[in-house]
C-alpha cells in the first residue's frame, strides 16, 4: 500500500473564523497532526480578533509556519519584534501579539500551531 496524502486547503476538514470576519484558518489533518492555513485581512490584529476567543492575554500557540503572501508583525510578551513577508520561514514560540501589514491579507502555512488556534 502506498503511503502518500493528498489533502487540499480547498477541501479543509475543519474551518474557524475570526471575529468580525478579519479572516480564518483552515486546516486539514494528516498523520502527525493538523496543517493550518491562516488568511489573516487586512485589520486582523491577535489581540482584538483572536484573544477573545483564546481568552488568554497573548497568544499560547506555538507556530512554525510559511509566508504564502502578506504582511505580518510579531510582537513577543518581552517586546522583541519581528516583520514576516512572503517566503519568510516563521518560529513564534508562545507568548506574543501579531497583526496585519498593510492593504494585502497575510496568508500562512503552519504545521504547529494552528490546531487549537482560534478554537470556539
Amino acid at each position: 500500500m502506498s503511503g502518500l496524502v493528498r489533502k487540499s486547503f480547498d477541501s479543509p476538514e475543519e474551518t474557524r473564523p475570526f471575529e468580525d470576519g478579519k479572516g480564518k484558518i483552515d486546516l486539514v489533518d494528516l498523520a502527525g497532526g493538523a496543517v493550518g492555513r491562516g488568511v489573516f485581512e487586512p485589520g486582523w490584529k491577535w489581540s482584538d480578533h483572536v484573544k477573545p476567543i483564546a481568552k488568554t492575554d497573548s497568544c499560547q500557540a506555538a507556530h512554525v509556519g510559511y509566508c504564502v503572501s502578506g504582511r505580518m508583525v510579531v510582537v513577543m510578551d518581552d517586546g522583541e519584534q519581528q516583520e514576516f513577508g512572503p517566503g519568510d520561514v516563521m518560529i513564534a514560540p508562545p507568548g506574543h501579539d501579531a497583526w496585519v501589514v498593510g492593504d494585502e491579507a497575510c496568508v500562512l502555512v503552519d504545521w504547529q500551531g494552528f490546531a487549537d488556534y482560534a478554537k470556539r
